[in-house]
């Protein structure tokens, strides 16, 4: 069965993202955040050793979880992390390996600022479109794009805190992805239990109805 990462995204609304220096702080990361209950975690491709964290997270994964590649820029990119166990990719831009990943049949999450950016990424197939660097237009931009684009579903990311995530929701994201403010220095030997504990705040503000 296709994965629909748009409605998986959509029910989780929360993307970990982790980009860290070392390979075993990675797959402890990783582990740790999937076992507090976030349902999808990407592994940053700039990560070392990011294809064996990539498999070895999947393999402890839960079976509702998903497990992706981040910062997969090349059809050579793609075919690695198809081969690690990646069960999507995301893209910083719109670049060559969106239309590889929709070839091959991966979902795709593209990154895009501007709103021909946005486009292009839904006409190359990318299943969902990562509004990337979120925090230099805010969620009022967010809205603003999402007024010509009503059907593009938005993934938040890019300096987005706890704090901002409840806007970005109600700007109508479908999910935020969330690197540094939630994972932190774990993916580089830092906290676990801080980690878990960022962890569990996440959830429970995802858990909450958007304000009206």
């Amino acid at each position: 069965m296709t994965l629909d990462l748009t409605t998986e995204l959509a029910a989780a609304r929360v993307l970990a993202v982790i980009r860290g220096t070392d390979t075993a702080a990675a797959v402890a990361t990783g582990t740790a955040l999937l076992k507090e209950g976030v349902r999808i975690v990407e592994v940053a491709l700039t990560t070392p050793g990011a294809l064996h964290a990539i498999e070895a997270i999947r393999a402890a994964a839960p079976a509702e979880a998903l497990v992706g590649a981040g910062t997969v820029l090349t059809a050579a990119d793609v075919a690695d992390v198809l081969s690690a166990g990646a069960q999507f990719v995301v893209t910083p831009a719109v670049v060559e390996s969106v239309p590889e990943a929709v070839r091959r049949g991966i979902p795709v999450a593209a990154g895009a600022l501007t709103p021909t950016e946005a486009y292009t990424a839904r006409q190359l197939g990318a299943s969902a479109v990562k509004l990337f660097p979120a925090s230099l237009g805010g969620p009022a931009y967010l809205k603003a794009l999402r007024d010509p684009f009503p059907d593009i579903p938005f993934v938040a990311v890019g300096g987005v805190g706890l704090a901002e995530m409840p806007a970005y929701l109600a700007a109508g994201a479908i999910a935020v992805g969330v690197g540094g403010p939630l994972v932190g220095d774990a993916a580089s030997g830092g906290d676990l239990d801080a980690l878990r504990h960022r962890a569990r705040a996440y959830l429970a503000a995802a858990t909450r109805p958007p304000a009206s």
